[in-house]
């Protein structure tokens, strides 16, 4: 089943078959992937394929993943796993272990859930283009649903309802009636 991140006035909603959940989007708003820039804090529109996902052990229980676990390609996160976000590097835009040299964002974190559980979307990955973003998930949103960095976020509650309902060949759509610009 697919999913769809729209606009609803002012707010954003993620929609997978007869449901919906109010979502974060990038603090700096949409933008076409052909004027993504990495560290943008935009989120590019398109249709965007969902690879796998990405899970806390430690902190989402056997039970919560009974759910999904048939449906997805999933696999439990290490204190060691990142994801490089430094366009020079030859591993842009793909997972790394840590320490790493390059730029790279740290996927293990203790004092925030958001990366608890990571659905990896096929964003740049087909191929990889330098600079035109990294690290489009759809991860827990922060309290209050906090604009992201450029991903989609959603409620712990609300990303544990949707998990079941998608598959590795579910693909997660972001549309707007027209791009936002600063």
């Amino acid at each position: 089943m697919d999913i769809t991140v729209k606009q609803t006035a002012k707010s954003w909603s993620l929609h997978c078959g007869n449901r919906s959940w109010p979502c974060a989007i990038g603090k700096n708003g949409t933008v076409h992937p052909d004027q993504k820039v990495e560290g943008d804090g935009k989120t590019p529109v398109g249709s965007w394929k969902v690879r796998s996902l990405l899970f806390r052990a430690d902190r989402i229980t056997q039970e919560e993943r009974s759910s999904f676990i048939d449906n997805l390609v999933c696999s439990p996160l290490s204190q060691r796993d990142g994801w490089c976000d430094d366009p020079q590097d030859a591993y842009y835009n793909k997972p790394v272990i840590i320490p790493y040299d390059a730029g790279h964002e740290l996927l293990w974190r203790d004092q925030e859930n958001v990366y608890d559980l990571i659905i990896i979307l096929g964003y740049n990955d087909d191929p990889v283009v330098k600079g035109k973003g990294s690290a489009i998930f759809l991860h827990i949103a922060k309290p209050g649903l906090t604009l992201t960095e450029g991903c989609i976020a959603l409620a712990r509650d609300h990303l544990l309802e949707l998990l079941p309902l998608i598959t590795d060949n579910s693909s997660l759509r972001v549309v707007i009636d027209r791009v936002q610009q600063d």
